[in-house]
Formats: C-alpha cells, structure tokens, sequence
C-alpha cells in the first residue's frame, strides 16, 4: 500500500531521517512510535507530502508520488490540533474538502450526513459551531473530515494527546473500532506505548532519527531486537551482575540482562530461586505492584491479584528468575 525506501531528510546540517524503509500493508492499522524528536512525526509528513525527502522514494500502491503535491496524494489528515475551523457548523467543517472538489449539493448531504452518522455525530451536533463541542467530540469530527472524501489512507498526528487520560482510553478503543469498520489503512503516531500496544498491527519503533525495530505489538514488547526498544515498550528490570550471581545465573559479561516485570516469579515457599525482601506495594485492583529488595538491587514485580496471596512490606519471599525470560543486549 505505501512503502517508504532508503528515506532520507535533513534540515540544514541537520540529518532529522535516516534511511528509514516501511512498507505498510493495505487494511492496517500501523504506529510510528517514540520519543519526542525521534523522526516519527517528520516521517508521516514526508509520506503526507508536507516535507519533500532529501533521498529516497514514497510509493502508494506501487505508484512513486515523492514529488506529488499534497492536494493528489488522497490520503486523509488529522492533526494533533484537529485544524478545524471553530466559528464554522460541524456540517460545514466536515464538508470543506468536498466543497473544495466541488461535489453537488446533494451529494455533499449525503456524504457529510452518512459519515457523520458512523462516527456517532447527531444531527444536532452536525449544527452547532465546532467550539461548542468537548474535546473528544471535535476529535470525532477531525477524523470525519479526514475520511468523508474517501481517502485511500488515513494518518493521524498524536490525535488523542490534547484529551485528558479517560477519555483518551475510551476514544482510543473507538478509534480501532472505527478504523476495522472502514477497512482503511491509518498510520498513527504517538509516544504513548500503551496507546501503540493497544491499537495497532504492526509498530515501527523510532530513534534519532533511524528505527530500531518493525514487529506487531507482542514483538515488539516479548522479543525486543534492541535496549533502547526493550527499556522504551512498558517498564523494566536492568539485572545487575551483583543479582544474577546471586540468582546462579551465568550471563555474558559483556552484555546488558532486562527482564519484564511480569516474568518474575513470587513465592513465599520452596528453594528455588533467590531469596528477597519485600520493600512496598502499589495496588492497582487487578494486580499488585511489588518492589523486592533482592541480590542488592531492589526489583519491580507484577502479580495477578487473586485476593489471596498478597505479600506486605517486610515480608521473606523467594524470586525466581528463569533464563529464558531474560532479554540480554551488547553494551555500547
């Protein structure tokens, strides 16, 4: 469907993209994802036509559009700002770009009405002016905008990072309802994993600039290629040599050892492992949250609650470590 080859962008000195190769597939739903800075956003304008690459080629279908103007490319924006117009009806923001390729009145209607109907806009709303809805109410009308002249592709630019966070968890959820609705392929940028593990098919993981790994979301989290992917996706333990003598486990040297903090086994009985002490606990309901001093590191724990075996502060347990639960990467 699109595929970015050998993509290069400076900015001056500046070199912002660096041989960055993706090729999203037709129906997916892809996520660039990363820290501020890292590429992503400048990535998804060169694919949108906002910034020209310096080298390499944009192809949409096998057709190479690299030096095609924005306007001909049919591919469907939303900005993290929405970009709507505020003194404007919903129906008139919504109809603007139809407007623009000068679509019968009729059929404007249509389209404006029918889209908006799929997107949960009432016809009340279709009325109002876009600065008397909430937030997650403009969004949906960002993202109507976007697909009402029926684009092949549809990107979207952190759409969700100006809501506060329960709203961004439930319109995260209608967002991939949506787009398995439509069947259209979006590209989405964010910074929040959370947000990238829950939505997408397939995330592009990006660093300075280059990117560090493609995989679908149980990849990217359980088989991380690199440490910078492996400490960024969700929390962490970094094994320290101090531990892992303690635990009997002979690792490389030379390498640095991570563990998921759902990997960790607890127990209060038994030899096997190491023995620890828990420091404190969060309780988030589902699962409990544990700091363990163990080994001369203090190690963050997650267990299913099943509202029998909790474990206080103070208390004498045993930590097990299984090798193959251990993601081990060369020090640079």
């Amino acid at each position: 469907m699109i595929k970015l080859n050998n993509i290069f962008v400076k900015f001056g000195e500046f070199e912002a993209l660096k041989d960055i190769n993706v090729h999203v597939r037709e129906g997916q739903f892809f996520t660039f994802l990363g820290p501020s800075g890292c590429g992503k956003t400048t990535t998804l304008r060169t694919i949108t036509g906002f910034i020209e690459p310096t080298s390499g080629t944009v192809l949409m279908k096998g057709n190479d559009i690299t030096h095609v103007p924005i306007e001909k490319r049919n591919i469907g924006i939303v900005f993290q700002s929405y970009a709507l117009f505020p003194t404007m009806t919903v129906y008139d923001n919504i109809a603007f770009g139809l407007k623009i390729k000068k679509l019968g009145k009729s059929e404007i209607d249509s389209k404006v009405r029918d889209i908006a109907g799929k997107v949960d806009l009432s016809a009340e709303q279709l009325e109002k002016a876009v600065s008397q809805l909430s937030g997650g109410q403009q969004q949906r009308v960002a993202i109507a905008r976007a697909l009402v002249t029926g684009p092949a592709i549809i990107c979207m630019d952190e759409p969700l990072s100006n809501l506060d966070a329960k709203l961004r968890v439930q319109l995260r959820n209608e967002l991939k309802k949506m787009q398995r609705e439509f069947g259209i392929t979006t590209i989405y940028v964010t910074h929040d994993q959370e947000e990238a593990l829950t939505l997408s098919d397939c995330i592009a993981v990006f660093n300075k600039g280059i990117i560090e790994q493609i995989g679908n979301p149980n990849d990217i989290y359980n088989n991380s290629k690199t440490e910078f992917v492996a400490n960024f996706i969700g929390d962490i333990n970094k094994l320290e040599p101090e531990l892992l003598s303690a635990a009997g486990l002979n690792l490389s040297e030379g390498q640095n050892h991570f563990i998921r903090l759902e990997r960790i086994h607890v127990d209060r009985e038994g030899d096997s492992g190491v023995e620890g002490v828990i420091e404190s606990q969060e309780y988030y309901g589902l699962y409990i949250k544990y700091y363990i001093k163990v080994g001369g590191q203090v190690l963050k724990v997650i267990e299913k609650n099943d509202g029998v075996r909790i474990y206080n502060p103070g208390e004498n347990v045993r930590v097990i470590i299984r090798p193959e639960d251990i993601m081990s990467y060369e020090r640079t």
